[in-house]
């Protein structure tokens, strides 16, 4: 009795490897943004949108290549990664850091003056770092 071969699971490159990561270089960007120049902090959110873009074109290629496709299920599947991605990779995680490291940089400023100022650009930077889905064990 010999089985037959289970085929193996198609590898998505854009949640499978380490490409993904792509999708998190704005929330690297907005935890740096208190040391970089800004046009880095932009070109961040360039990669990362250029990712969703790509991840959104993958997924509405394979739809399109499903013997039952239709322009809808292409459309719905387009637009399904589309919004989901860019909320998810791009615009609730860049929002939250930004907002995260901003307000610890006012509340730095307020309640230890006399530490230098880089320095508490650095601690901001850290903690920007720190609280990224990055370091998610289930991304």
């Amino acid at each position: 009795m010999s089985e037959e071969p289970t085929p193996a699971a198609e590898v998505d490159i854009y949640r499978d490897t380490p490409v993904r990561l792509l999708g998190y270089a704005n929330e690297v960007g907005e935890a740096f943004r208190a040391l970089v120049h800004v046009r880095w902090v932009k070109a961040s959110y360039g990669v990362a949108s250029a990712y969703v873009l790509a991840d959104t074109v993958d997924k509405a290629t394979k739809m399109n290549k499903e013997p039952e496709s239709d322009t809808t299920k292409v459309a719905v599947a387009a637009f399904d990664t589309l919004v989901w991605q860019a909320f998810a990779s791009v615009i609730v995680p860049g929002f939250l850091i930004n907002r995260i490291c901003a307000f610890s940089l006012l509340g730095l400023a307020r309640t230890m003056p006399g530490v230098a100022e880089n320095a508490r650009k650095w601690a901001v930077t850290g903690l920007g770092l720190g609280v990224s889905p990055l370091h998610s064990p289930s991304h």
